[in-house]
């Protein structure tokens, strides 16, 4: 079937179609290598850059190129950044009645090592969460321990206070408070 005749078909000039030809058989060398680094920025940021930390990244590396420009690279390559979003943090809905509160809100207590408390927080670390548990003395109301982890578990809870416990001098007969939050009351 001869071109013009195609080319009428489709309402399309016999240029248009030479001019497609030629430039699917060029390979834009250049882009291709800026595709790939792109794409190797993008994985080494656990999908989480975008065109603007791309492209700083890029500058970085002493490539010359726009934020738009990776962004249409970023798009050809189907790449879309995620953003952490919101941390997941379950709260307790009911008190534990299993576990005694002997402190009853009274927080004043007349030495050092006869009343901590501690709590757990979780911290943002640049990559993931990490989760943060501490001990205070409330008679010094200063930090006598801590421990930091990957998770909010039970070893964790155990670190920060034998972190505590060697820092005070092994003390005894210390009565431990923690509110009764689902990450903790289990384990403090």
């Amino acid at each position: 079937m001869p071109v013009e005749m195609v080319c009428n078909a489709f309402d399309i000039s016999r240029s248009s179609y030479y001019e497609y030809r030629q430039r699917r058989k060029h390979v834009d060398v250049e882009r291709l290598a800026l595709k790939a680094q792109v794409n190797r920025l993008f994985t080494k940021s656990r999908s989480s850059a975008g065109s603007r930390t791309i492209k700083g990244m890029l500058n970085d590396d002493g490539v010359v190129i726009g934020r738009f420009k990776v962004r249409r690279l970023m798009s050809e390559l189907g790449l879309i950044c995620k953003q952490p979003g919101p941390h997941a943090y379950k709260q307790a809905t009911v008190e534990r009645p299993d576990i005694p509160n002997h402190l009853a809100r009274e927080f004043t207590v007349d030495r050092p090592n006869q009343a901590w408390c501690g709590d757990i927080t979780y911290v943002w670390s640049g990559q993931r969460w990490s989760y943060l548990a501490v001990v205070l003395d409330l008679y010094a109301r200063r930090v006598v321990g801590w421990a930091m982890s990957s998770s909010p578990d039970a070893d964790l809870v155990v670190k920060a206070l034998d972190h505590s416990w060697e820092q005070r001098g092994q003390p005894e007969k210390v009565m431990f408070h923690s509110d009764s939050n689902t990450v903790s009351a289990g384990y403090f």
